[in-house]
């Protein structure tokens, strides 16, 4: 099963109370998903793989660690995920960054791929796909359904916040990608809705209705 991180930084811990208050302007809470998604990109970055270097400092030649192993793919779920791209990479300049769009069709009231574009070297990379809101788990769940489809093996999950609904269809379906939340909350309501949650992640970040 996969594993389950939630952060308790107090930095992020604080942040989100902003981004959770209603009053908060778009601006304002653009600029803390920014900056929360820039902190959390500093944890799940933590176990990447280093390999050793020789360099030359000014003093000495010295012996040194850089990054090893898979590149780095970031994939937003449209349209919401694009508020955490930026602050991602902050910290990884160098990652390709991928889209995955899905919108609900009205009948099954399930999610439906509509838009797909990734980097060519899919199987080479570790893709970590960025969604403010794990509420029921669908579209998640999809995302990364369409990664697998075109052969990503190396996936990880982050979000702002979380539903246990949520946290446990995403982890029924794909075992093996692990899962970074910012906050777990309470539950989801009769609409779908993330209790105590922020609203509509989207809506906020974009001003609209």
């Amino acid at each position: 099963m996969s594993r389950v991180y939630v952060f308790d930084h107090p930095l992020i811990q604080h942040k989100l109370t902003y981004i959770r208050d209603k009053n908060t302007g778009t601006k304002e809470f653009r600029e803390l998903v920014d900056e929360v998604a820039t902190l959390m990109a500093f944890e799940i970055t933590r176990d990447l793989p280093l390999e050793e270097i020789e360099i030359d400092t000014p003093i000495t030649r010295a012996k040194t660690k850089v990054l090893a192993g898979k590149k780095i793919a970031l994939v937003p779920i449209l349209r919401a995920g694009i508020g955490m791209v930026d602050g991602v990479l902050k910290l990884i300049p160098a990652a390709k960054v991928g889209h995955i769009g899905l919108y609900r069709d009205p009948e099954t009231l399930k999610p439906v791929e509509y838009y797909v574009k990734l980097p060519q070297d899919v199987k080479e990379r570790e893709f970590i796909v960025v969604d403010p809101m794990l509420a029921t788990g669908g579209s998640a769940v999809e995302a990364i359904n369409a990664l697998k489809k075109r052969g990503a093996v190396n996936i990880k999950f982050m979000c702002l916040i979380a539903a246990p609904e949520g946290v446990q269809v995403l982890q029924e379906a794909h075992p093996d990608v692990d899962i970074f939340i910012a906050a777990l909350d309470e539950k989801l309501n009769e609409h779908g809705y993330i209790v105590p949650g922020l609203g509509d992640a989207g809506d906020r970040l974009f001003g609209t209705k």
